[in-house]
């Protein structure tokens, strides 16, 4: 207490309370002395100057007093209209019921429109900034508004800050029952099997340490089309006192006696998500017979996903998850789970949570409970604890084990948004001492029903670049709000889905649904594309409607190109009736993708393409494409093996990154076509000459290239002029999936090329070009749908570079 010296026990300090009256009284004379010197200034005129007021109706009530006549007139009609309202009640209009139906916060669950469709819990504040795409079941921000525009600002936030996408629309399997079932499971279901991974790198799975990422097929048939890629993780397994993990492995036992029942975590995007559910259902209900049943549980509408990418996640982390034991407030303990062959498992490292983010292994899994991030104080720029904290044991069992696994429990919802203020308007009254101290929770009633902590998982993904990192939150769908807003009050920027697809293409990773052309999902996305994009057109007069191109591109059409250059004469362009492929028959696409270097290998093993010049990456092997490309004895007698390749019933294909040579900006859609030797020798010329010598097709031939048949499909429509067909025509490979992003400064396009018209390409271009202009990549020549000039490009295959191609975005 701050005291008088002389005086003891006269407190100097501010009273708690103010009583307005007595310090008026007190201060009588003061304040007619001043009030007398401000009329006089004012000649006792204390009205506001007309000139200078503002063109402002807030001065004025008849308007507020207009609209609640207006409105209580239309109540009045109503009530004496409708028979079913009693007295005394009022209708509530469409705009108040929906107001409050957006603004409950329920612990499960979404809020839906009319016809059912879903939305997000964030729905009113990406309503408000963004387009809003109806698709999945779900409304879905689309983009910023316009035409499609910005991103290189996009970009550059990427490289200096942070994006976040609201991922809460991607759906969620569990699986629940003994180890070894479950393992079974993902062994009939996923490709790659997590069995068929290192052993190191299964065992940090199994143990929770770290997550994995495969494609979903049908339960025992890998050999259809797949179903779509999904990320899956194990429960953490309880560590004892010395930090190892038990009860992971060696068959334990339970008390009772019997096997240690786990749980396994499926997220799968929307668009597949039925599909994926009824085929993970299914290989449980397949392992009845061993005496042992999973589960399958679907936990759709309990918990949400945020994606953050950028360069600035870790600070942006640091300032908005605070744990909320002390324990855990200074240290959290990781496991190594690097790739070194000669790391421990058991070894731990004590890390600061989010100050030494880059050491934090890639696949990583960090389990959390933090506190309320809304509790974040501006003012004095630090966590105030807004109640009395947990015990430390209580919160570190909640961080051991957390609260999200279990699928029969709800996580308390976070305090609602007018009991913070409230809160927060009572410490503002008790620091400038109007208002009296408050000692513990104010409400009993609401700490019981709320909750001021979260529990939450965050995994980190793999680095496609250094500067840049990509992370999940998986938290319980009632806090998705809280944390949103936060993110957003700290600097991130919230993208779309066309958003997110430019940092796909960024990136170098697949962007589902669009980058998988095998799936029933991209299918079904490429539809929708074509009716949006025909019905944008019909709007159109018939002379400003633009060229009708194919969408989806017609896969079929390089089944054709394959059997051209298959066979002896290689001149041989027409084909009879009985020879034709019948394309109305045939799915989309007709094909499989190699997304590992073990498929890519067993396809070359089937078609005795063992000498193909497809160089896999496989670990333990070394990578001879260096040598084949500096030898020349290889190439130069008639050592050709294609014509030995057998045509393959289904083809392969691999996804590529293609890079203009010289200039051209890659349309999604747009054909990747074989060049002829001839072809590549000028474009790849330092002379000017080569600008005279670019390759076009006539404006006929690009508006016949392909041909669309009564049922809706298209077909390559095939010239009949030979000699036309050898100077302007070029065969399809292949079609670009993700289209150049504008101000990237990679400048990279997504194909998938079918791999053995690849490796024809390159052996003929190592043929012709010298030994120095020699490259890994392979020369194709890249047209867009409407467009009639065919430009150079550098094709790169991914499984060259990386063993497996599972990681997406």
């Amino acid at each position: 207490m701050v005291t008088n010296g002389g005086k003891s026990g006269v407190s100097l300090a501010a009273p708690h309370e103010l009583n307005v009256w007595r310090f008026v009284e007190s201060r009588a004379s003061e304040l007619e002395s001043l009030h007398s010197v401000v009329s006089d200034r004012l000649d006792n005129n204390f009205r506001s100057q007309r000139n200078k007021r503002r063109r402002t109706t807030g001065h004025d009530n008849r308007v507020a007093k207009k609209k609640f006549k207006r409105r209580r007139i239309e109540v009045g009609k109503i009530d004496s209209t409708d028979d079913s309202v009693s007295k005394g009640e009022k209708k509530i209009s469409r705009r108040v019921r929906r107001n409050i139906e957006l603004k409950k916060n329920l612990p499960n669950g979404f809020s839906t429109s009319g016809d059912g469709t879903k939305r997000l819990r964030t729905h009113v504040w990406h309503a408000k900034r963004f387009t809003m795409k109806k698709i999945w079941g779900f409304y879905v921000p689309l983009g910023l508004h316009g035409r499609g525009r910005g991103s290189r600002a996009l970009l550059k936030k990427l490289k200096q800050g942070v994006l976040v996408h609201d991922a809460s629309y991607y759906g969620l399997v569990q699986l629940e029952g003994p180890e070894d079932t479950l393992m079974s499971v993902l062994s009939s279901v996923l490709v790659p099997s997590p069995s068929a991974s290192r052993e190191e790198t299964s065992r940090d799975i199994l143990a929770g340490v770290i997550f994995g990422t495969a494609m979903l097929h049908r339960s025992g048939k890998p050999s259809l089309p797949p179903i779509a890629p999904v990320t899956y993780l194990w429960q953490r397994a309880p560590t004892n006192v010395e930090g190892h993990s038990k009860d992971v492995c060696d068959g334990e036992k339970n008390n009772d006696g019997g096997p240690i029942t786990r749980q396994l975590w499926v997220w799968i995007h929307a668009a597949a998500f039925q599909e994926a559910y009824d085929a993970l259902d299914s290989a449980c209900q397949g392992q009845t017979g061993t005496g042992s049943l999973a589960r399958c549980v679907s936990r759709e509408g309990q918990l949400a996903k945020l994606e953050l990418m950028g360069s600035k996640v870790f600070q942006l982390l640091q300032k908005t998850l605070i744990p909320a034991s002390s324990n855990s407030a200074n240290s959290l303990l990781l496991k190594k789970c690097s790739g070194d062959e000669n790391a421990n498992l058991s070894e731990s490292v004590k890390l600061s949570i989010f100050e030494n983010g880059n050491q934090i292994s890639s696949s990583a899994v960090v389990s959390l409970v933090v506190k309320d991030p809304r509790a974040l104080s501006n003012e004095e720029g630090q966590i105030k604890e807004e109640t009395a904290s947990l015990p430390n044991h209580e919160a570190d069992c909640v961080f051991e084990f957390g609260e999200l696994w279990d699928a029969s429990k709800s996580v308390k919802p976070p305090m609602e948004e007018s009991v913070l203020c409230m809160e927060k308007h009572n410490r503002h009254n008790e620091f400038i001492r109007l208002g009296r101290k408050i000692s513990g929770p104010q409400n009993a009633s609401i700490d019981r029903e709320y909750s001021r902590i979260c529990p939450v998982l965050l995994l980190k993904h793999e680095d496609g670049e250094e500067s840049v990192t990509r992370c999940s939150v998986i938290l319980p769908l009632s806090w998705v709000k809280a944390f949103w807003i936060t993110f957003m009050s700290n600097g991130a920027h919230a993208i779309g889905l066309r958003e997110k697809q430019w940092v796909a293409s960024e990136m170098g990773l697949p962007y589902f649904p669009s980058d998988f052309p095998d799936c029933n999902a991209y299918s079904n996305f490429m539809a929708m594309e074509s009716d949006e994009t025909n019905h944008k057109a019909n709007l159109l007069p018939p002379s400003k409607r633009p060229p009708q191109v194919p969408i989806p591109p017609p896969w079929s059409c390089v089944h054709l190109t394959l059997e051209q250059r298959s066979s002896k004469t290689g001149k041989s362009y027409s084909h009879t009736d009985n020879e034709k492929i019948d394309i109305e028959k045939q799915r989309i696409f007709e094909g499989a993708i190699a997304r590992t270097s073990c498929m890519l290998s067993e396809f070359l093993r089937n078609i005795s393409g063992e000498n193909l010049l497809l160089f896999p990456k496989i670990t333990g092997q070394k990578n001879c494409l260096y040598k084949f490309m500096r030898d020349k004895e290889f190439l130069e007698p008639d050592n050709s093996v294609m014509s030995e390749v057998k045509c393959a019933e289904t083809l392969c294909y691999v996804r590529v990154l293609l890079r203009a040579c010289k200039e051209g900006a890659f349309e999604q859609g747009a054909v990747v076509c074989a060049p002829h030797a001839a072809d590549v020798m000028p474009l790849t010329a330092s002379s000017s000459e080569s600008d005279d010598q670019r390759l076009q097709i006539p404006q006929a031939s690009q508006k016949s290239y392909f041909k669309q048949l009564p049922s809706g499909k298209w077909e390559l429509e095939l010239p009949k002029d030979e000699e036309a067909t050898d100077k302007s025509y070029r065969w399809p490979i292949g079609f670009i999936t993700t289209g150049f992003v504008r101000g990237s400064k990679k400048a990279t396009s997504v194909a998938f090329c079918e791999a053995s018209l690849l490796s024809s390409l390159r052996r003929e271009q190592w043929k012709a070009l010298p030994l120095k202009r020699r490259k890994k990549e392979i020369y194709v020549l890249v047209r867009n749908m409407r467009s009639t000039a065919y430009r150079l490009a550098l094709a790169t295959i991914v499984l060259e570079q990386h063993e497996e191609d599972a990681a997406f975005i």
